[in-house]
């Protein structure tokens, strides 16, 4: 994994929020370094981890009473972001660390999606306090809706590939949640009156290939497109086994399936987030995430 290096770039003009900004990442980098060291790797990168954690729910409560005091607008969606990384993101990397005995693939693991998440949020989220940017979380869903999706998506994949997911994040904005390659698929429904609804779905190619040989019987190797196409059409499954849990006025039609890169997925992400964008983990097995949008 790459260092992590401060950049000026990151300021967003309020000294007590930089200084903060700039101690994060001094941390995430100093965990970088420790996890690449045989000999201290494990007991560093644990207590490391435990000062991250700490020093991101101090300094959340720094950030939020300073928003409060300028009576920031956006204060409601931004301390949700700040929930969501310390109630479910950090507590679901922390328990994968655990059960594989903090592991240099769990921990990079852990530090891929933090640096991801820090990065974006300081450049977005961060800087809309400051008016340089507007939020890109413009739809937020209602948390019973947010629930309803998050369990119907756990049970669709345990049905289908027979892999126990939790939640890492109900709002996913695009990290890089690993190193290896994905499989990456853009879902197109119709709705009356010429509306869409387009669904992304991230899969770690590792957890596509091990759920697909323990299914075939066979190890498999690499995504070959006989891989690729039966991810596609398993993906198609996935939804449907979904909207299982829904009662829609307007049932979706089905139109087509696209297969995509990552970076052509983040593209769609430039303006705004995907208003229901999770991303789930399987216990080491590998992640996965489902975004949705209707355009």
């Amino acid at each position: 994994m790459n260092a992590v290096k401060w950049n000026d770039r990151f300021n967003i003009g309020v000294e007590v929020v930089d200084k903060a900004h700039q101690k994060l990442f001094s941390i995430v980098g100093k965990l970088v370094e420790l996890n690449e060291d045989e000999e201290k790797q494990q007991h560093a990168c644990r207590e490391g981890i435990k000062y991250f954690k700490n020093y991101t729910i101090k300094h959340f409560a720094e950030e939020e009473a300073y928003m409060q005091s300028i009576d920031y607008q956006g204060y409601d969606v931004h301390k949700k972001l700040h929930d969501n990384m310390c109630n479910n993101t950090i507590p679901a990397l922390e328990q994968e660390m655990e059960e594989q005995n903090y592991s240099r693939e769990t921990v990079r693991h852990f530090l891929g999606i933090c640096i991801g998440w820090l990065t974006g949020h300081v450049m977005v989220e961060d800087h809309a306090i400051t008016g340089w940017y507007p939020n890109k979380w413009v739809h937020q869903p209602s948390e019973d809706e947010l629930v309803s999706l998050q369990k119907a998506a756990i049970q669709a994949v345990h049905n289908l590939l027979r892999v126990d997911a939790r939640l890492v994040s109900d709002h996913y904005s695009g990290e890089d949640f690993c190193e290896g390659n994905k499989l990456c698929f853009r879902l197109t429904y119709a709705l009356p009156e010429k509306k869409r609804i387009q669904v992304y779905l991230i899969y770690e190619e590792r957890l596509m290939l091990n759920s697909l040989g323990e299914i075939l019987g066979r190890q498999i190797l690499y995504a070959d497109k006989t891989v690729v196409y039966t991810v596609k059409i398993l993906s198609k499954q996935v939804m449907e086994h979904i909207a299982l849990h829904f009662e829609p006025k307007e049932k979706p039609v089905w139109e087509k399936t696209d297969t995509m890169t990552f970076d052509q997925i983040l593209k769609t992400f430039y303006k705004e987030y995907p208003p229901y964008s999770m991303l789930f983990g399987t216990g080491g097995k590998g992640y996965f995430a489902v975004c949705i949008r209707e355009s």
